[in-house]
């Protein structure tokens, strides 16, 4: 696929996303990088039109490059937005009580503290994301080794295997513990980010070492 046609194609999926504003968004691409460019009216914003341009065929990477623009009536103090986010992790069923730690500086959000699975971790931040006047989010939270990692590797395999949107034949999973590390070759960065994610629902995963190549 040409340049201009990947740009084209990211721009309609932009256009698609209902999420998405992307009345303000610019983007250009340059051998399957895509990068994007403009103002968008929140972090949710900002993180859903990162995820539009990235699951296009043909994207090998994305640039993100977009300002947030809060409307100046809905601007939110530091101390206002680790209020909201400790309060919407409460209301989260998937979010252990009292293991998540905020931390806010300039709307940046900062998320520590030990879980026993990656969801956790990742409605966690999906909790967050969603706060008006959020300028971004550092997720450092870790997930705890569990006993089940010896076969992690083989459940990896098997789950990916399963998902008919990868070729799992082309991807090599190897376990040291809690860590894996994936190799292979990939068409998408679409595919990457599945494979990515894949591994980190196995039991016992605590770190994901990503060498995937797009090609």
């Amino acid at each position: 696929m040409t340049d201009n046609r990947l740009q084209q194609a990211v721009r309609d999926e932009l256009e698609w996303e209902p999420s998405v504003n992307s009345a303000h968004i610019g983007v250009t691409a340059n051998n399957g990088v895509v990068t994007l460019t403009g103002y968008v009216g929140s972090y949710m914003e900002k993180w859903a039109a990162e995820r539009a341009a990235g699951r296009v065929s043909g994207v090998k990477g994305v640039a993100e490059e977009l300002e947030i623009r809060y409307p100046f009536r809905e601007k939110h103090g530091d101390d206002d937005i680790a209020k909201r986010a400790l309060q919407v992790l409460s209301w989260d069923i998937n979010v252990p009580k009292d293991k998540v730690k905020i931390m806010v500086e300039k709307g940046w959000v900062t998320l520590s503290g030990d879980l026993d699975w990656y969801y956790q971790r990742n409605a966690a931040e999906a909790d967050v994301r969603m706060l008006h006047g959020v300028t971004g989010v550092s997720d450092n939270i870790k997930i705890k080794p569990s006993v089940h990692a010896s076969d992690v590797s083989a459940k990896i395999t098997a789950a990916l295997k399963r998902n008919a949107q990868i070729e799992a034949d082309n991807i090599t999973v190897r376990a040291d513990g809690g860590k894996v590390t994936l190799t292979g070759k990939i068409e998408t960065w679409h595919d990457r980010d599945l494979a990515e994610r894949t591994a980190w629902s196995a039991p016992g995963v605590t770190q994901v070492d990503d060498r995937l190549t797009i090609g």
